[in-house]
């Protein structure tokens, strides 16, 4: 009897205790708890590339876009860049430069392996260096001169030095070249490598490794990647990436509707009202690093107004280039201003813009003393002014440059638009043998802003300063500009070097035609900033997901 009184008072006092805190919890204010998804692994992605299959070796592929976009994922380079052109490590874990700027210590991640599981080292850096100083046809000219005149020293396993001929600051644009492994390749050549089986199934340290390869009719439709486990830089989450070849643009969007590809790596202008419709699929868009100029011969004797900077100016008033990008290229382009690109490091924002102001224009020729005719063209030594604008004879060019005769004939500058062959257009400036010319230049693989090849006085015989612009104080800038590596004095410099281009403006800026990517919004966390090169959309590929689990 006493044994069951002391269970039922036991029994009691735990009802009391679980009614008393279950009333305080009551009357006190409740916690939410709050669970975020967050990523995890697992999922794959597919995407159409516009091309077709050569090699997979970076070494080769410098002509063709669909290799170089692979090639990013599975192979390394010493650095990369961000959006404003700095560079980042990537096999680099750090780099000083000495006091003279003419010597360069980069030091290696000790992680770093290659897929078949072998450390990756100097030496490994050495071997491609070689590639590139050698006489191979296969290797740009300018790569094999500028590597030649470099000393390559392995220090130790992780450290090399770049000893070069002078300083120079934009070395670091050469240091993005990607890392081909010497215990697989060591012994062979350029010749060699062409038709060497690594080509096809090629060993890298990238965060993708090459998987299989798909082939149709005896024709490579597409290569698969999987993810790769021991990347240095963390396993990225999405499993496989699976890329697929198609002719063009057309067929490639084709794919995406037909539910074949979850992302586009290139879109026609003509495409983006579709794509802008299709529910689900994100558009990414940024400038191309291509610069449409008009280049003026400042030094041609037959067109000597052109030496005039205020006459320079009315022509660039004059040019109507919003119709330029919206007639040709469907309204996908980007100002320019100035020779730097926007959204680089060394871009000066504070610059006057451009504007189109055709009455502007003529006031700056009247006020020059030029005299009109009556059909409303400008006088220059007695003779209505015509000039001379040469032009690429793509369709895309020769539209533009009909809108650019249009829109200088209306503030009364004649000019006759020359179509050649792309080569004969380079080959007249080349030889300084024109007035006008209408041209694209590719800064593409050069995040430095280093403008000198194009505006320096050294580079005015036999150089690439077409426009023979012979400013001493520019190029003063411009020259120290190279010499120090110091990114706030150089930045400095270049901002003064700017201030001079607008004000003397020896040739027209136009604009940065825009690339356009999409990708299906199931793929997370894409981040896509201003690039250098159409590969740089996989600048952060490692961190795209699919899949998501709660926290």
């Amino acid at each position: 009897m006493r044994k069951f009184r002391w269970q039922l008072l036991i029994v009691l006092i735990t009802a009391l205790v679980v009614g008393v805190v279950l009333y305080f919890h009551q009357q006190s204010p409740q916690e939410e708890v709050v669970q975020t998804p967050s990523p995890i692994s697992g999922g794959s992605y597919t995407e159409a590339l516009v091309g077709a299959f050569m090699r997979l070796n970076p070494m080769l592929d410098h002509l063709n876009q669909p290799d170089r976009d692979i090639n990013r994922l599975l192979f390394s380079s010493l650095v990369r860049f961000d959006a404003s052109g700095l560079p980042v490590g990537d096999l680099a874990r750090s780099w000083n430069v000495s006091e003279d700027g003419a010597v360069y210590t980069v030091n290696l991640r000790a992680d770093a392996v290659w897929h078949d599981g072998t450390p990756l080292t100097a030496n490994d850096v050495v071997y491609t260096i070689s590639l590139l100083q050698s006489q191979s046809p296969l290797i740009p000219a300018n790569l094999q001169e500028f590597w030649n005149a470099v000393t390559v020293s392995v220090v130790s396993d992780t450290i090399l030095e770049f000893s070069l001929p002078v300083a120079y600051a934009p070395f670091m644009d050469y240091l993005n070249f990607q890392v081909l492994p010497a215990h697989l390749l060591g012994n062979l050549g350029m010749d060699a490598l062409v038709d060497h089986p690594f080509n096809l199934n090629p060993i890298g340290s990238g965060p993708f490794r090459f998987d299989s390869i798909e082939i149709e009719n005896g024709t490579i439709t597409g290569i698969n990647l999987v993810s790769f486990e021991y990347y240095f830089d963390g396993q990225p989450f999405i499993d496989e990436i699976r890329f697929r070849y198609y002719p063009d643009e057309s067929a490639a969007l084709d794919a995406y509707l037909e539910g074949e590809v979850d992302g586009l790596s290139r879109i026609h202008n003509a495409d983006l009202s579709t794509v802008l419709n299709q529910t689900g699929l994100n558009l990414y868009s940024s400038r191309q690093p291509k610069l449409s100029i008009v280049f003026l011969n400042l030094r041609n004797a037959n067109v000597p107004v052109l030496q005039n900077a205020d006459f320079r100016k009315a022509l660039m008033a004059g040019i109507n280039r919003q119709e330029m990008i919206d007639e040709v290229l469907n309204g996908q382009g980007v100002f320019a201003q100035g020779p730097i690109m926007p959204g680089n490091w060394a871009f000066y924002p504070e610059q006057s813009e451009y504007r189109y102001d055709p009455d502007g224009a003529r006031q700056i020729l009247a006020a020059m003393g030029l005299s009109q005719v009556e059909d409303g063209r400008f006088l220059s030594d007695g003779a209505p002014i015509e000039l001379e604008l040469l032009t690429p004879d793509d369709p895309e060019h020769i539209a533009m440059a009909e809108i650019l005769r249009q829109n200088w004939q209306k503030v009364g500058v004649g000019v006759t638009v020359l179509p050649l062959a792309h080569d004969q257009v380079i080959a007249r400036l080349e030889n300084r043998d024109y007035q006008m010319a209408l041209v694209d230049v590719d800064l593409s693989e050069t995040p430095d802003p280093d403008p000198y090849q194009f505006w320096a006085e050294s580079q005015i015989d036999g150089g690439q300063n077409y426009a023979q612009w012979s400013n001493a104080t520019a190029s003063s800038y411009l020259e120290q500009a190279r010499q120090v590596p110091g990114v706030e004095v150089r930045r400095r410099l270049y901002r003064n070097f700017q201030v001079l281009f607008e004000e003397d403006l020896p040739s027209l800026p136009l604009f940065y035609p825009v690339y356009n990517y999409a990708v299906k919004d199931s793929i997370k966390d894409l981040m896509f900033g201003p690039v250098y090169n159409p590969a740089d959309r996989f600048n952060n590929v490692r961190e795209w997901y699919i899949l998501t689990g709660v926290e």
